[in-house]
């Protein structure tokens, strides 16, 4: 028997995704859970959610218990094998608010925020702190454990454990899995699976760099044809992925993470000298506190379902439990991970966090090695690395001019503002985090 940490625990639905997953894996299903929060009333919701899961789908056979605060952090920890991050520093109110409301007062519009940007930026500064607390307690109580990391921004913090901490670390986003699905949906393609795809760059910007049917056939001729059609003709589709779509046209490949995402990833299609941008490729700006304000209404309308003990759960795509089944039985498995890029990426910075195909067995996570992408798409990838290195330099030097760097070589950012406002945004931001970030010189 083993045991699953899950730091994070309140983010109840996203702990029902992995943790009943492992109870429905018969290498998992008597593994121990512990939960994690600082969050008294969401721990005790999650904790009432998962005893009831375990009973419904489990047969009881995990040992749940609970943990809150730092004071009983190390507890939650001792002897985990496996321990799922999923926490939010400082939640939608108040720091989600204050990365969108600032920036905003600047003339600086994001969509999500949560990866790059200056939204990216200091929700890794204000996270990189408590990882660092989890990495001292994880080698003090379980030194052997996995980090399975889902906490965004996903390079940025992946990045920071696999290079400063000795915390096995790998990390896990959606994307991969869903990548080729969202492609056909956008453009009505019906095709026979299995397919044989290859995906490889950054997290949230991995390019989906071959793409075959069951019978070998390159699918790439007639995706690029039906995007070109699609975005020369918008109107006659409602498709809100037409930024993805004009990577194919403009550089010829697709990439994992949606439009949102990706229109403020670079320095093309959010721009307030032309406006007409935002409504050609349905851009939605301020996207990210709608959606906090929409989950956090449906949480309250789930709730009772939820605590009342009538939950079941059918096993998802999410990679955790298969990892961690896979590490327990031996079978191999295969994620597209995020790790260091230690020769993988070949046209990357060596210390960056890539995201690759992996093969995970009982040795661990074994990457494999993709030599050069494709000259414009490592290209793509730099601008984003740039801010990603300069940033976890800024959290772990403790300096301003790295936050103003990460800033100014933010390719969104640099576009919009100038150096001046720059500096004078993140100065802003800084005292806004007092609190929630520590104190830079």
């Amino acid at each position: 028997m083993g045991k699953i940490t899950f730091m994070g625990a309140g983010s109840t639905v996203f702990a029902k995704n992995v943790l009943g997953d492992a109870m429905l894996s018969p290498a998992l299903c008597d593994f121990e859970i512990a939960l994690y929060d600082i969050d008294e009333k969401r721990l005790e919701e999650s904790y009432i959610m998962v005893s009831a899961l375990n009973r419904n789908i489990n047969e009881g056979r995990a040992k749940v218990s609970k943990h809150l605060g730092t004071a009983n952090r190390r507890d939650a920890l001792r002897g985990a094998d496996f321990v799922v991050n999923a926490i939010q520093v400082g939640g939608y109110d108040p720091c989600t608010i204050t990365d969108f409301e600032i920036p905003k007062k600047y003339g600086l519009r994001q969509t999500i925020a949560d990866t790059l940007g200056i939204g990216g930026i200091f929700r890794t500064l204000r996270t990189i702190p408590v990882l660092a607390d989890f990495a001292e307690d994880m080698q003090a109580v379980c030194p052997n454990a996995w980090f399975l990391n889902y906490t965004n921004p996903m390079a940025m913090l992946s990045g920071y454990m696999q290079r400063y901490t000795d915390v096995k670390t790998i990390g896990l986003c959606h994307s991969v899995q869903v990548c080729s699905k969202s492609l056909f949906n956008s453009l009505g393609m019906e095709v026979e699976k299995p397919l044989r795809e290859k995906i490889a760059g950054i997290n949230h910007m991995a390019w989906l760099l071959e793409i075959y049917d069951a019978k070998g056939n390159d699918l790439y001729p007639e995706i690029k044809r039906r995007a070109k059609e699609m975005l020369e003709n918008p109107d006659t589709h409602n498709s809100h992925n037409l930024v993805r779509l004009d990577y194919i046209r403009r550089f010829g490949y697709y990439c994992t993470e949606s439009s949102e995402h990706n229109a403020e990833y670079n320095n093309l299609y959010i721009k307030s000298k032309y406006p007409e941008l935002i409504d050609r490729y349905r851009i939605p700006l301020d996207e990210y506190p709608r959606r906090c304000i929409s989950q956090i209404k449906s949480w309250e309308d789930q709730r009772e379902q939820y605590i009342s003990g009538d939950v079941s759960h059918t096993r998802t795509h999410e990679y955790a439990s298969y990892i961690m089944e896979a590490m327990v039985t031996g079978v191999p498995y295969e994620i597209g991970g995020n790790v260091l890029n230690r020769g993988l990426i070949t046209n990357l910075p060596h210390n960056a966090c890539v995201e690759v195909p992996c093969l995970v067995n009982r040795q661990g996570v074994l990457p494999t090695v993709v030599g050069d992408l494709p000259e414009i798409c490592a290209a793509m990838n730099r601008t984003n690395i740039n801010v990603q290195l300069l940033t976890i330099e800024a959290a772990v030097t403790k300096k301003k001019e790295a936050i103003y760097q990460a800033a100014m070589l933010d390719p969104h950012t640099s576009s919009e503002l100038s150096i001046d406002d720059i500096i004078a945004m993140c100065d802003e931001m800084i005292e806004a985090h007092k609190g929630w970030i520590p104190e830079f010189r």
